[in-house]
């Protein structure tokens, strides 16, 4: 058995909860000392969770066969051909104003899950997002031909999806991988309401980060920033807070570490306690004297005020990785702090210039 094969198997192992407490004691402690190791087990475990999930739906799939497969479609036609006449009339009659009433249906029950919480943890937001732009799109292209009227303005103005925060001065900004996920443009908006259009220069899935650039014409350097971004790890029960836009203004939350690690024993995260919505998802997290500490990109829906958010250390180990010959402009990352001593409400009005509203397309 090769070296490889092995850590495969104590990866499944660890996943199974096969390991004994000494071995798992054993695996955590190489897991932090080893980041290789650690990415490792990220990925593989990301992998499981895909393959899990690709038999569930193909195991539905066969069984939603099976069950049509037992439907005798013929009995059902002869049980209803007296009453196709006048089901065809209404059909045609009202074919155009089924599809809006139901467009809309969709669009209303989406909303109601989506507002709820329910897909927090299963659904990525800002893929909820875009499946809703999806169906707004199909209601607009309706309705322009029902009316027969031109659409002022673009069909999708475009839909909110996190927050960012800017890693330079000339307009490199990180966010989370799933809030730009399949997104075909990007924009990000400033806290004095300024949209500039961004694009993608380096995602990295497993830490859940995406770099972006501005590229609009539009942009002007920003100042020197205010914050450094802490190579070292935190302490549970240090005091943090998050700046970003769970709605349409800027919001300041604060809390503390609750834990070294996050989900299920997550070594990449810390757990949080702080009270976060989903566009809060992309925003820096900062500890009371103005160090970027990590990236919030998840919140727990079972337990309020509790979130997770991606370590800086892994943050600076994306930007390393980006090739430098790839870049139009470089990426120097600041390492003076300027919120040190201040207090909250002068360090949120330093943080402001810096933060963006994600939206994408």
């Amino acid at each position: 058995m090769n070296k490889e094969t092995e850590i495969t198997n104590l990866i499944d192992a660890y996943l199974r909860g096969e390991l004994s407490s000494e071995e798992l004691a054993d695996f955590q402690n190489r897991r932090s000392s080893d980041p290789t190791f650690d990415l490792s087990v990220v990925e593989h475990e990301n992998f499981v969770s895909q393959m899990t999930d690709y038999g569930s739906r193909i195991r539905l799939t066969s069984e939603m066969n099976a069950i049509h497969e037992e439907i005798d479609i013929e009995a059902l036609k002869r049980e209803v051909r007296p009453e196709l006449p006048i089901v065809h009339k209404m059909w045609n009659k009202y074919r155009v104003s089924t599809a809006i009433a139901a467009t809309v249906a969709l669009i209303a029950v989406f909303g109601t899950l989506f507002s709820t919480g329910y897909f927090d943890e299963k659904i990525s937001n800002s893929f909820l997002r875009r499946k809703l732009t999806s169906i707004e799109r199909s209601q607009n292209a309706i309705n322009k031909k029902l009316t027969d009227k031109p659409v002022i303005g673009p069909l999708n103005p475009g839909q909110f999806g996190g927050t960012g925060f800017a890693i330079t001065s000339n307009g490199y900004v990180v966010t989370n991988y799933h809030v730009v996920k399949g997104a075909d443009s990007i924009y990000v908006q400033n806290s004095a309401g300024e949209s500039y259009k961004a694009k993608q220069i380096y995602i990295d899935p497993t830490y859940d980060l995406a770099v972006l650039q501005i590229i609009d014409p539009a942009f002007k350097d920003l100042a020197a920033l205010p914050y450094t971004f802490k190579k070292s790890s935190s302490n549970v029960a240090e005091g943090v807070y998050t700046v970003g836009f769970p709605k349409d203004d800027l919001v300041y939350n604060e809390g503390y570490v609750s834990s070294s690690n996050g989900y299920e024993g997550d070594t990449v995260a810390y757990q949080v306690s702080i009270p976060v919505n989903p566009g809060n998802s992309g925003g820096p997290l900062l500890d009371n004297k103005g160090n970027v500490v990590g990236v919030i990109n998840r919140k727990q829906t079972l337990v309020d005020g509790v979130a997770f958010a991606v370590k800086s250390s892994y943050l600076l180990k994306s930007i390393e990785a980006i090739p430098q010959d790839s870049l139009e402009d470089k990426l120097v990352l600041n390492k003076r702090n300027m919120l040190s001593g201040l207090k909250p409400s002068e360090q949120y009005n330093k943080l402001k210039p810096y933060i963006f509203m994600v939206k994408v397309y």
